[in-house]
């Protein structure tokens, strides 16, 4: 699967109403650790609406940073998950999930499936996928 199937995948899940952002990016990700899909779904099912519906960090990019944490086993990290931070607010104009929301000119910054789309597409990037 390429990198943009993988993020349209995301895309699907997230807007089939299964998923939340945070378990849409984990699932669609799954294969890059040794956990299944249904344990990673579980696993990030918190971390949507802004790191537990607090609108603080992006769900989306929450799940991208488990992914590089799993895929690293812990090394470097960091210093993965901050890159993929970084290229997150570029594109996306913030990593928090209340600014992503807000509505200017009749739609948001970013909406979520913009979100979820850039999350793996950058995860894959950072990671060279």
């Amino acid at each position: 699967m390429t990198l943009s199937e993988r993020a349209e995948k995301a895309v699907e899940m997230k807007n089939s109403g299964r998923y939340n952002c945070a378990q849409s990016v984990t699932a669609a990700l799954a294969d890059q650790t040794k956990l299944s899909e249904e344990d990673l779904k579980q696993l990030s099912a918190g971390f949507c609406a802004g790191m537990g519906n607090l609108e603080a960090t992006c769900g989306a990019l929450i799940g991208a940073g488990m992914i590089a944490g799993l895929k690293t086993e812990g090394k470097g990290t960091l210093g993965v998950t901050k890159q993929i931070q970084e290229e997150f607010g570029r594109r996306c104009g913030s990593i928090k999930c209340k600014e992503l929301k807000a509505v200017t000119d009749g739609k948001p910054l970013c909406p979520c499936e913009e979100c979820v789309r850039n999350a793996v597409l950058i995860y894959g990037e950072v990671l060279g996928l």
